[in-house]
C-alpha cells in the first residue's frame, strides 16, 4: 500500500501547478465549511448561554397549568401561592443537580416621569439569585458588563433597572425617580416610587423601550400579593434538562402538585428559529462548496488521465491489471483530498487564531449592543470533513479512471 501512495505523491508533483490549484480549492472549501460551522456553533452556544445565564431564565421554568396560554389575559388566576412555592423549593432542595431555584413575578403597567407615562413590562426577581445564575455564564460574552449603574439589591425595594430605550423615552437617568402604576390582584390601582439604579440593553431591540428589572418585593408590592407566577431552575449542566424535568414531574405529582414544567428551548422560540435558519444556511453552503471541490478533483484527474493514456497502456503492457490502474489514480485522488484537508485545517486554525487575537465585536440582528465575535473549533466537523473529502475524492476519480483502464492496450499506446 505504501508503494501505491509513494507513486501517487510522485505523480502529483509531475504537474505541480495543477495539483497545487486543486489542493488550494479543496483547502479553501474545507476552511469555508469549518469556519462557517464554527461560527454557527458559536451562535447556538451563545444564544443558549444568553437565555439561560445572561438573561437568567435558567434551564427549567415551573408554571401553573394554562399560564402560557391564558396567563396574559388573566395572570392573577395562575399565580403560585407561598405554600406551593415553599413546597416546590423543598422538593428541589434535595436535587444535587439543581444549583438555583428562584421565584419570579412578571408585571406590567405604566411608568411615569411626572409629565408623561408609557407602558412597561417588568420582571420581578431576587437580585442575589440572578447574580448567582449570571456567574455561571461562559464565553467572552460573560465578561461584558450587562448594565451601567449599580446592581439591584434584595432589600432595597425601590431600586429598579430600565432598558435604555425606556429611560431615553421618559428622560430618566441613573438616580432619577419615576412612578410605576399597575392594577393589584384585587383590581385596585397601586403606585410605587421607583429609583433608577441601572440602565441595561434589552435582549431584543423591539422591547428596548418597554423593559424594566425590579426586585421581587417591588413587583409583589405593586400587585399587592405574596404570590409569584413562575419558578426558575438552574441546573449544573444543560444535558440534564430533560431527565430532571421528568423526575420533577413525578415528584410533583406524588406531592399532589399540578404544575407545568417547560425547558429553556421550549420557551426560547428565538433560539429555535435562528437554529433552524443557520442549519439550512450551513447545509446549502456545505453542498455548494463540496460540489465545487468534487468537480475540481474530477477535472484534475480527467486531465491527468488524458495526458497519461500512453503511460496507462505501457503499464498494462508490462502486466499491470486494470484494477492496478484504478488503484493508482484513486491513490492520487485520495492524496489530493488529504493534502487539501491538511492545508484546510491550517487555514481554519489561522482564521480562528486571527479572530481570537484581534477580538472583533459586532451587532447581531435584533440585538441592541455590540457582542464579541468568535469562531469555535469543532473537532467533530473537522474530522467529518476530512473523511468526507477523502471519500469524495476517491469517488471522483472512479468513473474516469475505470473508463481509461478498460481501454485496449494497443489503443492506449497509440493515443495522441
Amino acid at each position: 500500500m505504501m508503494t501505491w501512495l509513494k507513486l501517487a505523491v510522485r505523480n502529483l508533483f509531475r504537474n505541480r501547478r495543477r495539483s497545487l490549484f486543486t489542493i488550494l480549492a479543496i483547502a479553501l472549501g474545507f476552511a469555508a465549511v469549518n469556519v462557517l460551522g464554527g461560527f454557527t456553533d458559536y451562535i447556538f452556544s451563545n444564544l443558549e448561554n444568553s437565555y439561560i445565564h445572561v438573561q437568567a431564565n435558567g434551564h427549567l421554568t415551573i408554571f401553573k397549568p394554562g399560564f402560557l396560554k391564558e396567563g396574559k389575559l388573566d395572570p392573577t388566576r395562575y399565580l403560585l401561592d407561598e405554600e406551593s412555592t415553599k413546597t416546590i423549593e423543598e422538593i428541589l432542595h434535595h436535587y444535587p443537580e439543581v444549583l438555583v431555584v428562584t421565584p419570579q413575578l412578571h408585571i406590567s403597567g405604566l411608568l411615569s416621569n411626572g409629565k408623561v407615562s408609557t407602558i412597561f413590562l417588568a420582571s420581578g426577581r431576587i437580585p442575589s439569585d440572578i447574580r448567582t445564575i449570571n456567574s455561571h455564564s461562559r464565553g467572552l460574552a460573560s465578561k461584558f458588563q450587562q448594565f451601567t449603574g449599580r446592581p439591584l439589591e434584595d432589600d432595597v425595594v425601590y431600586g429598579v433597572g430600565l432598558s435604555r430605550g425606556l429611560a431615553e423615552q421618559l428622560n430618566l437617568d441613573i438616580g432619577a425617580t419615576g412612578v410605576a402604576m399597575a392594577p393589584t390582584v384585587s383590581g385596585q390601582v397601586n403606585a410605587l416610587d421607583a429609583q433608577v439604579f441601572q440602565l441595561f440593553s434589552a435582549p431584543i431591540e423591539a422591547l428596548d423601550d418597554k423593559l424594566m428589572l425590579v426586585p421581587l418585593k417591588f413587583a409583589q408590592s405593586l400587585y399587592d400579593t405574596s404570590s409569584v407566577d413562575r419558578l426558575i431552575v438552574l441546573l449544573e449542566n444543560t444535558t440534564q434538562t430533560e431527565p430532571i424535568r421528568k423526575r420533577m414531574a413525578q415528584d410533583f405529582n406524588a406531592r399532589g402538585l399540578n404544575l407545568e414544567i417547560k425547558t429553556w428551548n421550549e420557551l426560547s422560540t428565538f433560539y429555535v428559529k435562528v437554529k433552524q435558519m443557520f442549519d439550512i444556511i450551513f447545509l446549502f453552503t456545505f453542498l455548494i462548496v463540496f460540489t465545487i471541490v468534487v468537480m475540481s478533483v474530477i477535472n484534475t484527474v480527467s486531465m491527468a488521465i488524458m495526458e497519461r493514456t500512453r503511460e496507462i497502456g505501457t503499464l498494462r503492457a508490462l502486466g499491470l491489471k486494470r484494477g492496478g490502474i484504478v488503484v493508482l489514480f484513486a491513490a492520487e485522488s485520495l492524496m489530493l483530498g488529504l493534502f487539501g484537508s491538511a492545508l484546510g485545517v491550517v487555514l481554519t486554525l489561522l482564521t480562528w487564531s486571527g479572530i481570537a487575537l484581534f477580538k472583533p465585536t459586532w451587532v447581531p440582528p435584533m440585538i441592541t449592543g455590540r457582542v464579541p465575535l468568535e469562531i469555535y473549533l469543532v473537532p467533530e466537523y473537522m474530522a467529518f470533513s476530512v473523511i468526507l473529502l477523502g471519500v469524495l475524492s476517491l469517488m471522483a476519480a472512479t468513473l474516469p479512471v475505470r473508463k481509461a483502464a478498460r481501454m485496449e492496450i494497443v489503443t492506449a499506446l497509440g493515443h495522441t
